[in-house]
């Protein structure tokens, strides 16, 4: 049964990431993206056994979390062979920098969310279940685009 539901979750993400997401507006894939981290909450939520109250609240408070972490827009790309001054360099390194940041800020935030209806031990399956799942899309996400060969 597990494995059943496994397959299905990573169906509706592969569907969700595919490549002709990338060719609609963007209201669209904003809609996609949201019923794709509501999917990974309601996984979550199975695999830990919530009660519908709970799952209600992690449903929404999950949701919340992405939509702020999506606000962020996408992680700079690194230009790769290009030769960068140390002033170009320094500034990529600080943007990282701000970006964590930021990152880290959101990520204390949901933990106090999650810590008014989970356990320190819930809230530590729920990112080891979301890390596990990010694992499987990015191995998925270099089987639908392959890199070109140099």
């Amino acid at each position: 049964m597990k494995r059943i539901i496994s397959m299905l979750i990573m169906a509706v993400m592969m569907t969700a990431f595919s490549s002709t997401t990338y060719a609609q507006d963007t209201n669209d894939r904003q809609q996609k993206r949201e019923k794709l981290a509501e999917t990974q909450a309601r996984h979550i939520a199975r695999q830990l056994a919530f009660d519908d109250a709970t799952t209600a609240k992690f449903i929404d408070t999950y949701c919340q979390c992405q939509k702020e972490i999506w606000a962020l827009g996408p992680r700079a790309k690194r230009q790769r062979g290009t030769a960068k001054t140390d002033a170009e360099t320094e500034k990529a390194i600080e943007e990282r920098f701000k970006r964590s940041q930021k990152l880290l800020d959101i990520r204390e935030k949901y933990y106090k969310e999650y810590s008014k209806f989970l356990t320190p031990k819930q809230i530590q399956r729920v990112y080891a279940i979301e890390k596990r799942m990010m694992g499987r899309l990015g191995k998925n996400a270099g089987k639908r685009h392959p890199r070109p060969r140099r």
